[in-house]
């Protein structure tokens, strides 16, 4: 496969091409209430072609191999419709062949479709007979073995194999007119066993829904909230790390100036980093899609703004080192800058002791949904509860938060030393390519004076 790619990349008429062939075979189960909805499994293949001719790109999207010099020749006529003045790519590849094989715990396609179906099966019963006001259900399993060939004309050339397998469980519960939703899920690249002994986990994802139902509203105002792990950790990802991807910055002057390396970005306990290297996460790649090695990046250090995310193109125009973020979703799409494993550092406060310095607040967990424009954002918790005097009290709904990133990440006054690194299922969305299996984590977070919608 290696020196068939290569072989077409030497006839290439280009300052730079490559291409990506992929293999990816699928399965899925899927309930919504009582309704089996989806069963269904799938085998695909096909590939692109990227070419730059004097700073243009061009692509070709193919299926086959079958015409593999003539996709790389359609995609460098291409990129010479839209040539420019100069071709400005980083150095940043391992030139050489490399194949990286996964290495499974329990490897999920060595497990048969009813044992499959069978677990899927008894969590949906389980909500749907957890509580009486649960009116539905959503009850997904999905698994994913995507096997990667890449080459480029400066001679680098990777397989990586990138499984994963992911498990949904969704309740609704609906009385008096309202309803509510409450959710988990769980992924993994290496271990079927992340789908197994979740009857716990379906019985509290419906007991919570109902339990919304009763909760009250949570009071508006600027207030004192807790961010637990997986919303501190959606937080860093969502209203930050896309602001550190290089194509977005190189393309926004304001925000270039506002992202430039070294200012002040927060408490001095204050580290966020990205990680394409960190363990066998869903994050993680040995390599990017530009065949650049993946590496961890000090994106906030000290509350110093220390790094940004970077392609070879991107990393050539700011004048910066690649990182390895260029990736893509699948087959027919191009690599884009986007972040692999991205964590808030641990802090030097215990938990308690975090809690302890509220007197009247919010503790908000989860991440329900939200929006960012440039440095705002408005994201809502999942579910949360009031603090009082350092406890945690009664449930509540309706957590909205809103505010400027900047400003928010200043106004953390408390970073407590329990990380967690959370595989969910889902993904993180970005130029028409979703869902890119990414992980987001952080200690619990204090932040001070914070604009809370709600009642």
């Amino acid at each position: 496969m290696n020196d068939r790619l290569l072989g077409a990349l030497g006839k290439a008429r280009a300052d730079y091409a490559d291409i990506r062939f992929e293999t990816s075979d699928r399965q899925a189960i899927a309930y919504r209430g009582r309704e089996l909805e989806d069963v269904g499994s799938s085998l695909f293949q096909g590939g692109v072609v990227r070419a730059c001719v004097r700073g243009g790109w061009g692509q070709s999207v193919f299926d086959t191999l079958d015409d593999l010099d003539g996709h790389v020749a359609e995609a460098c006529a291409n990129a010479a419709v839209v040539a420019q003045d100069r071709t400005r790519l980083a150095e940043g590849g391992a030139p050489g062949q490399h194949h990286v094989q996964a290495v499974l715990r329990e490897d999920f396609r060595g497990v048969s479709f009813d044992e499959k179906l069978a677990l899927i099966t008894a969590y949906n019963d389980i909500i749907l007979k957890a509580d009486p006001a649960i009116q539905s259900s959503m009850v997904s399993y999905s698994e994913h073995f995507r096997t990667v060939h890449f080459a480029s004309s400066r001679g680098v050339c990777f397989t990586e194999e990138r499984p994963r397998v992911v498990l949904y469980l969704s309740a609704v519960a609906g009385a008096d007119g309202q309803v509510q939703r409450a959710s988990e899920s769980y992924s993994s690249a290496v271990d079927f066993g992340v789908v197994r002994s979740r009857e716990a986990v379906a019985r509290e994802v419906a007991e919570r829904a109902a339990a919304l139902l009763r909760a009250p509203q949570a009071a508006g105002g600027r207030t004192t909230v807790v961010l637990r792990q997986d919303f501190a950790g959606v937080f860093a990802h969502e209203a930050f790390g896309h602001l550190s991807e290089a194509d977005f910055l190189y393309e926004n002057p304001k925000m270039r100036d506002l992202m430039a390396l070294g200012r002040p970005m927060g408490a001095k306990d204050l580290s966020i980093v990205d990680d394409g290297r960190l363990g066998r996460l869903v994050g993680t790649q040995a390599f990017d899609d530009e065949g650049t090695p993946t590496r961890r990046t000090d994106l906030i250090r000290d509350g110093v703004l220390a790094g940004h995310l970077h392609s070879l193109e991107t990393a050539a125009k700011m004048g910066e080192a690649p990182t390895g973020n260029a990736r893509a979703i699948g087959r027919g799409h191009v690599p884009i800058v986007r972040m692999t494993n991205t964590a808030i550092e641990p802090g030097p406060l215990t938990r308690e002791a975090l809690f302890a310095g509220v007197e009247d607040g919010l503790y908000a967990c989860g991440m329900m949904g939200g929006q960012t424009m440039m440095e705002m954002f408005t994201f809502s918790a999942a579910y949360g509860y009031r603090i009082r005097h350092g406890q945690i009290g009664e449930l509540v709904r309706d957590i909205v938060l809103t505010g400027n990133v900047f400003e928010t990440l200043h106004a953390i006054d408390g970073i407590a030393n329990d990380q967690v690194i959370y595989e969910l299922g889902g993904g993180c969305g970005k130029g028409g390519q979703s869902p890119l299996p990414v992980t987001f984590g952080g200690p619990h977070l204090r932040v001070r004076d914070v604009v809370v919608g709600g009642r």
